[in-house]
């Protein structure tokens, strides 16, 4: 498996190199169509392009986290590790993300799904502070709050939808949280 991982790390890098600063309509419906049917409003929104980060390279990023977002959410540990290496391959070029590039290490580096939500919560942190602080063009993200996450110390994800999809809980309690904060 750690082979994989590995072999997949350049490949994850050449995709996400090759979509900054690729925005045309006809690359979206081509995203949009080569995604999974079943992921969630969440994905279909972000590839059609509302919204788009103002920093390319930091888009890029942010189309792996809703991946791993999705991946968490559906309890996959394989599609989460896949996600979390992307990203982290991806950081590399974006000033301020060495944090969110050491959570990812940290969702690639283990196989237990409780222990991926636990670096994604913290990767999150460091994740809506960095987009906050780039902005966001032609469109919102929601910054959403789970109270029961942890413990009861909470978790907030960030979402294209105001609807909840809990990645912390998934099927448990999907429509645990709500929206807590909008960033446009």
């Amino acid at each position: 498996m750690q082979y994989l991982l590995k072999a997949a790390i350049p490949f994850a890098t050449v995709l996400i190199l090759s979509a900054c600063g690729n925005n045309s309509s006809e690359n979206k419906a081509e995203t949009t169509a080569n995604h999974d049917h079943g992921a969630s409003e969440q994905t279909e929104t972000a590839t059609t392009g509302d919204p788009v980060l103002k920093n390319d390279k930091l888009n890029a990023i942010y189309q792996y986290y809703i991946h791993l977002t999705n991946a968490l959410t559906n309890g996959d540990v394989t599609k989460a590790k896949f996600a979390a290496s992307a990203i982290e391959a991806g950081t590399k070029d974006v000033a301020g993300a060495s944090n969110i590039a050491s959570t990812a290490a940290k969702i690639t580096a283990v196989s237990d799904i409780e222990a991926q939500r636990s670096a994604y919560s913290d990767m999150n942190k460091y994740l809506v502070e960095l987009i906050k602080k780039e902005g966001v063009t032609g469109g919102k993200l929601y910054v959403a709050f789970c109270p029961m996450a942890f413990t009861d110390k909470g978790a907030t994800w960030i979402s294209t939808s105001k609807e909840i999809r809990n990645p912390y809980f998934g099927e448990k309690m999907l429509a645990c949280g709500e929206v807590k904060e909008t960033i446009d």
